[in-house]
């Protein structure tokens, strides 16, 4: 695999797995009901409500993920690293988010009528499985740029660089272009002066002062 296959797929699994954790930190991951009280009660907790670590892990991944494409060599290794404890820390957030203990808590706070009932059952959802997936996903991916990010190019490699022509830096410049014009320089005042004296446009390359003699000739 190219280099350049390899930034886009690492680039493609941040942005799905940090993606997923913000997209299941709003969603149900847990129901608690009761139905020992006055009347039944069936509450739903939020990713967000019983853990605010995964989402903001996955806020700071999809950072991270910027600050990939604006990076190169060991500090986009360093971003690596960084996007792989927030993988790790979205997955450890995420599967001790729907203990039971935990959940049951939220819950009370939310609806203090759940506190009177000692045999509430909690039934997790499936999005917190979402967001330990993305933070995993997140993590190996972070792996991949520690190991391998140092070697990509960067964003700017394929440009080259205004005024070059395309030529590399450190590569001196080439003959001028037949017919290009030749205009005095900045700190050649003297000759400029000289040519108007004489009654000559210094903007005239050579060539253009050759055809003009010629023709002058041919007139008279």
């Amino acid at each position: 695999m190219s280099p350049r296959r390899e930034f886009a797929t690492a680039a493609l699994m941040c942005a799905v797995g940090a993606g997923s954790a913000v997209v299941a930190g709003g969603r149900s991951w847990a129901t608690v009901r009761a139905t020992d009280t006055i009347t039944p009660l069936s509450q739903h907790v939020t990713g967000r409500e019983l853990t605010a670590v995964a989402l903001a892990l996955g806020w700071a991944g999809l950072a991270g993920l910027a600050a990939l494409f604006a990076t190169r060599g060991r500090v986009r290794a360093a971003v690596g690293c960084l996007l792989a404890l927030f993988g790790a820390g979205i997955g450890y957030a995420s599967a001790t988010a729907v203990r039971d203990t935990n959940v049951l808590r939220v819950a009370a706070e939310k609806s203090p009528m759940l506190r009177l009932d000692g045999d509430a059952v909690v039934q997790p959802a499936a999005w917190w499985i979402v967001s330990l997936a993305g933070g995993l996903l997140l993590a190996a991916a972070g792996v991949i740029i520690l190991l391998r990010g140092a070697r990509w190019p960067g964003m700017s490699a394929r440009y080259e660089t205004a005024g070059t022509g395309g030529a590399r830096e450190g590569t001196p410049p080439g003959p001028p272009r037949a017919g290009a014009t030749t205009r005095p320089q900045d700190g050649d005042a003297s000759t400029l002066w000289k040519s108007l004296d004489r009654g000559e446009d210094p903007t005239l390359t050579p060539a253009d002062r050759d055809d003009g003699g010629a023709r002058e000739k041919e007139e008279h």
